[in-house]
Order: structure tokens, then C-alpha cells, then sequence
């Protein structure tokens, strides 16, 4: 299968690069960076220390033709970017950038009824597993429990929430029938007043090398539930990216997200 890897010089770029050259099935036929890094033109390969003759190029077109599959951890704006460049070659794509917003996600499924994507705010196998089991205790812990939200990341990460925690929130309030968007809070300060029952709360901790923490804690009188989830390298990101890539093999379209490649629903 023929990977090309978007952002290809950044801390997840590198890792998934790592990924491909390490997976026998996988070949790297292409890495993409913008046009003013000073990366352009070297090996992909050196960024960790194996050469492999792919050369980091910021020609979008060029790079895809032949690609299966490209895989895109960056931005929002270059992501919309690379996908409309796959839907014009025919390329599948995984997503696993955070910051998307409603009007950009749509821009997403609508590419996606021409080939087939994998978005998610998170591609860990784990991480997808502990959606699973946030439904389940959402639904269990109904009634006499506060939710409560806590993530930390890296002081690079320039989106807050997390893509992951906000999913997190989206799984919990859709399992007790609530709408994330109005009954979420993303700071408390000062004279807030007692805690609307219905409520779900977010904290964010930004600082410095932390890969990814996210908990959800489900609280209730003489008792806390904690689901936890503490990533220590970002590897297991890119090995849930090569899965997914492999799950669009053989599709012709089609928006997907990580319960699908896991076959959790």
C-alpha cells in the first residue's frame, strides 16, 4: 500500500513516517511539507535516521499521483487543502487532525462521496476502546453523578480542548441524551454558582512535554468513577493510523471514523 504522509517534519510526521518504513505491507511514496519549510528536498527518511529516497516536496499533485493513501495530521486549513487535492486524484485519506470545526467536518463528509476517508479526533486503538466503555458507564451512571472532563497535552498543542476530550464529552452526552453544545462548560472562575446537575465540565493543562492525558470522572455522592487514558509515545497514534489506512483498501468512498475500523459499534 502506497502512503504518502502530510506535515512531514512535524513531531507526528515523523512518527508516522517511522510507522510506514517499519510496516512490511507499506511502502512511503511521498511526504508533504509547506512551501516555505526548510525540509523541502531533503529524505524523508533521515528525519529518523533511516534514508529511504523519498524526498519531501510541498507539490501536493505531484506527490499523490500513484498514492493510495495519504495520511494527514496538521491543520485544519492544509487539511481541507490535501483533501481536495485526494478527491481530485482519487486518494483515499486519514484524518487525524483536532481543531476541525462543524462547517470544515462537513467539508469532510462531503469529499468523502467521492473517496473514502477515515476522520477521528483520535487514532488510537485504546483511546477508542475507552469511548466504548464511556458510553456503557454514561448510561450505568445516570442519574446522582457529575461529569467531569480533564486533559493535558504538550505546550505545543494549539487547540483546547483536545479533539480527543471533546469527543469524550460528545460520547458521554449523547449516551444521556443531552446536547454537548449546550450543556458543556469550558472554564469556571470566580462566583459561578452551584453546578447545574446536566452539566459537563472541561479542564484543560497545557505544558511541557506531556504526549496526552485525558480523564473522565463520573462523581457522585461518597464515590468517583475515573476512566483514564495516558499516552507515553506517539507511536501508538501512528500504528491506529496504518490501521485505518488499511481498512479504506478496496473502498471507493465512504466517511468513516475509528468505531468503524475497530468494528466497535
Amino acid at each position: 500500500m502506497k502512503i504518502v504522509i502530510a506535515g512531514s517534519s512535524g513531531r507526528m510526521g515523523r512518527t508516522l513516517i517511522e510507522a510506514v518504513l517499519k510496516d512490511g505491507a507499506m511502502s512511503l511514496t511521498g511526504a508533504l511539507e509547506q512551501a516555505d519549510s526548510p525540509f523541502l528536498g531533503k529524505d524523508a527518511g533521515e528525519l529518523v535516521g533511516s534514508p529511504c529516497g523519498v524526498t519531501i516536496s510541498a507539490d501536493v499533485d505531484a506527490t499523490l499521483a500513484g498514492a493510495d493513501c495519504l495520511i494527514d495530521f496538521t491543520r485544519p486549513e492544509g487539511t481541507l487543502a490535501h483533501l481536495a487535492a485526494c478527491r481530485r486524484h482519487g486518494v483515499a485519506m486519514v484524518i487525524g487532525t483536532t481543531g476541525v470545526d462543524a462547517a470544515q467536518r462537513r467539508q469532510i463528509e462531503e469529499a468523502a462521496r467521492d473517496i473514502p476517508v477515515v476522520f477521528a479526533p483520535n487514532m488510537a486503538v485504546g483511546v477508542n476502546v475507552v469511548f466504548k466503555l464511556l458510553d456503557a458507564a454514561a448510561r450505568i451512571l445516570n442519574e446522582g453523578y457529575d461529569i467531569e472532563i480533564v486533559e493535558a497535552h504538550h505546550r505545543h498543542k494549539v487547540d483546547a480542548p483536545s479533539g480527543t476530550a471533546l469527543r469524550m464529552g460528545e460520547v458521554v452526552a449523547a449516551a444521556l441524551g443531552r446536547d454537548l453544545a449546550e450543556c458543556a462548560v469550558y472554564g469556571r472562575e470566580g462566583v459561578t454558582g452551584e453546578r447545574p446537575a446536566s452539566q459537563i465540565g472541561f479542564a484543560t493543562v497545557r505544558g511541557g512535554d506531556v504526549i496526552g492525558d485525558h480523564t473522565v470522572m463520573f462523581i457522585g455522592e461518597g464515590e468517583r468513577v475515573e476512566i483514564t487514558h495516558k499516552a507515553s509515545s506517539r507511536m501508538h497514534f501512528a500504528l491506529g493510523a496504518l490501521r485505518a489506512a488499511r481498512f479504506l483498501r478496496g473502498r471507493k468512498n465512504g466517511f468513516h471514523d475509528m468505531q468503524d475500523v475497530l468494528n466497535l459499534r
